[in-house]
């Protein structure tokens, strides 16, 4: 018994069960073993290490993607062999109809002028295929002279969609500007 009493209370002075002390100084020591391990030995990789880790693998792997397709396209084949197949350009027109269709309209013209027109042999950013296909996989440039009146920037969707999704889309544009593209 404790000498401590209050309103008639007495307190027992016991020891805590070996069983609690054990499990008490076991996880002390873990928590400095794991701390020791993963915040100063670097044994144990951060979390933020593996997040980007895993980023740069998927990085790498677009980046072998893009180079594969850009092997294997040039503006010939975008005109005359991916625009003119139905399939690829069906496949790009619901692609468009997902990503472009907010700024470049449903008719590609830019009705509320949130982007530019896509129908009026205006190319702000080339006039071949593969320029096109460069802005859309790399996004409009920074400082760019041909601006839409709302000063909105094309963002970079290859960072969305794989290079073979991009060239569909540019397939599917071609297909809509058949006069256009024809000195290919």
């Amino acid at each position: 018994m404790r000498e401590h009493e209050y309103d008639g209370i007495q307190e027992l002075d016991q020891k805590l069960p070996n069983w609690w002390l054990f499990t008490l100084y076991t996880a002390i020591i873990f928590f400095l073993v794991y701390w020791l391990a993963y915040y100063q030995l670097g044994i144990m990789q951060t979390d933020q290490k593996k997040v980007t880790a895993a980023i740069s693998a998927i990085q790498g792997e677009k980046n072998e993607l893009l180079l594969e397709t850009l092997a294997a396209l040039d503006d010939k084949t975008l005109v005359y062999e991916w625009a003119t197949n139905r399939n690829i350009i069906s496949e790009g027109e619901s692609i468009y109809k997902t990503a472009c269709i907010a700024c470049h309209g449903s008719q590609l013209d830019a009705p509320q002028k949130l982007g530019l027109s896509l129908v009026d042999h205006q190319w702000k950013y080339g006039d071949k295929p593969m320029d096109i296909f460069k802005i859309i996989n790399e996004g409009s440039p920074i400082e760019s002279k041909g601006m839409t009146p709302t000063g909105a920037r094309m963002i970079p969707w290859g960072q969305t969609y794989t290079p073979d999704q991009i060239a569909k889309i540019v397939a599917f544009i071609i297909s809509k500007n058949p006069q256009e593209f024809k000195k290919f």
